[in-house]
C-alpha cells in the first residue's frame, strides 16, 4: 500500500497554511503554535527545530514527544470526514490538527479548543 501524499510533505510547508487560515480570521501564530504544542507535546523550541529540519508530516507526528490524551475528545467533520472515524493513526492526528485549526478560525475560545 502506498502512503498518502500528505505524509511526505514537509510540515514546514503546511504550517504557514495553518497560520494564514487563523490570521485571516483575526487569530494569531502564537495561538496556532499553542494548539500544535498542546496536541503533540513539542516545546516551542522543539517545534521550531522540526520546522527548520523540514521534517515530513508523518515524521512530525510519529516523533511527537507526548500526544495529548485529551485529543480523543476532538469530534466533528473536516473535509467531509468525521475525525473520530479515521482508522489510520497518522491521518487521524492530521485531522485532529485540522479540526483544531478550523475551530480557532471559527472564533472558538482557546479553553474550548484545548478541551480544558
Amino acid at each position: 500500500m502506498t502512503k498518502h501524499r500528505i505524509y511526505t510533505i514537509s510540515f514546514a510547508r503546511v504550517y504557514p497554511m495553518y497560520i494564514s487560515k487563523a490570521e485571516k480570521k483575526g487569530r494569531t501564530k502564537a495561538e496556532v503554535d499553542e494548539i500544535i504544542r498542546w496536541l503533540t507535546g513539542y516545546s516551542q523550541k522543539k517545534l521550531d527545530a522540526k520546522l527548520k529540519q523540514q521534517a515530513d508530516v508523518e515524521t512530525f507526528f510519529s516523533e511527537a514527544p507526548q500526544l495529548n490524551p485529551s485529543r480523543a475528545l476532538i469530534k466533528g467533520v473536516v473535509c467531509g470526514v468525521r475525525v473520530e472515524d479515521v482508522a489510520e493513526p497518522t491521518m487521524r492526528e492530521i485531522r485532529y490538527l485540522d479540526k483544531l485549526i478550523d475551530e480557532l478560525a471559527k472564533g472558538k475560545a482557546m479553553e474550548k479548543i484545548l478541551r480544558k
